[in-house]
């Protein structure tokens, strides 16, 4: 399994807009394509205009060809891209350890 974290700035006084438009765009289409096996968002605390993403992908290509080069990137980033304060930090991930004990 790969972990995508994206690293999002957004506009100031935008984050409840931005906090519906980054789930409903998760769940309405990312969440449809080959390899997604389900995301985490987060808010930071001492920047709340801050988020993390975390998306779980079967192979790094179902994120990188699959999911980015589909018509349903530009579909999820029409969603979610105003409310970017500067382009979002995109890296992947594989797994190296976890606790048994991990929740959420």
């Amino acid at each position: 399994m790969i972990l995508e974290l994206a690293d999002f700035a957004i506009h100031p006084g935008q984050n409840a807009a931005f906090e519906e438009a980054i789930t409903r765009g998760v769940r309405t289409v990312i969440a449809h394509a080959k390899g997604f096996e389900g995301f985490k968002v987060n808010r930071c605390i001492e920047n709340p205009q801050r988020y993390i993403l975390q998306i779980f992908w079967t192979t790094l290509e179902d994120h990188t060809v699959g999911f980015r080069e589909s018509p349903a990137f530009t579909e999820w980033r029409a969603i979610v891209g105003p409310y970017f304060a500067s382009a979002p930090v995109v890296q992947h991930f594989d797994l190296v350890d976890k606790s048994d004990a991990l929740r959420g």
